[in-house]
């Protein structure tokens, strides 16, 4: 069984649209984190970031039975299929230039933490007051390797991403062992290149994380100002069964083997046509009662 407090949330910014997509589904033994970033500068970033969401959404609940058997194994192919789900959709819609998005997923499973990412969506590890790790943008900056060529304000140029015509570039880590009160953060773009390092850090250390992920997302806000880019961020502080919070928090030691919850909004695709179209609060919420729903009928039977 695993116990952990969970909150995500995705505003747009200063944006017209929001090509960011986050969340998070779980069996009884394991659970799946994942954020997406939709890229600007190609068409139908949103697609992309949904596909990939669902592709890998779809494969956990597939594998994860209720543990997945190979966690390295599930995320790097998990996150290549994603890919090929965005070339096979560019291809069958004609199109010339296919969507692209950047990924970051992460899965608890045995008190232990994997992740994978590509592109320069992140996840941080606090501890206490510390920041274990976080992960390194595929970014020419961030890799110390400018090609010829290029000038030093591309540093921040993506080198990889998924949708591209080449294979993506992508960066395994993990298992780490949790401890109480460990926190997990993925966010976009839009939270960490606006705060620090250390200004994330520093709240998400000290607050709960359903206070925690707001107060960043309006820092970010705040700061950025009228061209602040869209900020998306799915956190989680991991909860030792055995310590009981009073904090809200997800605790699976009711859910039966075949019990799959997810905040994933599977098939959203037909919505995404519309450019306004965005994953709103309603939607999620009807998504956690679902949850919450499926948890109750699972405690029931047992009981």
């Amino acid at each position: 069984m695993m116990q952990f407090s969970v909150f995500q949330t995705s505003r747009r910014g200063g944006r017209e649209n929001n090509e960011d997509r986050m969340g998070y589904c779980y069996t009884r033994d394991a659970a799946l984190f994942v954020l997406a970033d939709g890229m600007g500068g190609h068409p139908q970033g949103e697609v992309a970031a949904q596909l990939a969401l669902e592709t890998i959404s779809a494969l956990f609940q597939r594998q994860a039975k209720p543990m997945l058997a190979d966690v390295a194994l599930f995320l790097s192919s998990a996150l290549l299929a994603a890919h090929q789900q965005i070339l096979r959709y560019a291809s069958a819609h004609g199109m010339a230039d296919s969507p692209r998005t950047t990924l970051v997923a992460a899965v608890l499973q045995g008190g232990s933490a994997t992740w994978v990412h590509c592109g320069d969506s992140r996840l941080y590890w606090v501890r206490a007051d510390a920041l274990l790790a976080r992960t390194r943008d595929h970014t020419y900056m961030e890799v110390e390797q400018l090609p010829p060529g290029l000038q030093p304000a591309n540093r921040h140029m993506l080198f990889t991403c998924l949708g591209s015509p080449t294979k993506p570039i992508y960066d395994l880590a993990g298992p780490v062992p949790l401890e109480q009160g460990d926190r997990l953060l993925l966010c976009s773009d839009g939270l960490w290149g606006v705060l620090s390092d250390d200004d994330i850090t520093r709240q998400a250390a000290h607050l709960p994380v359903a206070q925690a992920v707001p107060e960043l997302v309006e820092s970010a806000l705040r700061k950025a100002g009228s061209r602040s880019d869209n900020v998306t961020v799915v956190a989680l502080e991991w909860e030792t069964p055995a310590l009981r919070t009073t904090s809200p928090r997800v605790s699976t030691d009711s859910i039966s083997d075949d019990v799959f919850a997810t905040t994933i909004q599977a098939g959203a695709l037909e919505g995404l046509e519309d450019e306004t179209y965005e994953m709103d609060d309603a939607a999620i919420e009807r998504s956690i009662a679902e949850i919450n729903a499926a948890i109750e009928r699972s405690a029931a039977r047992r009981r």
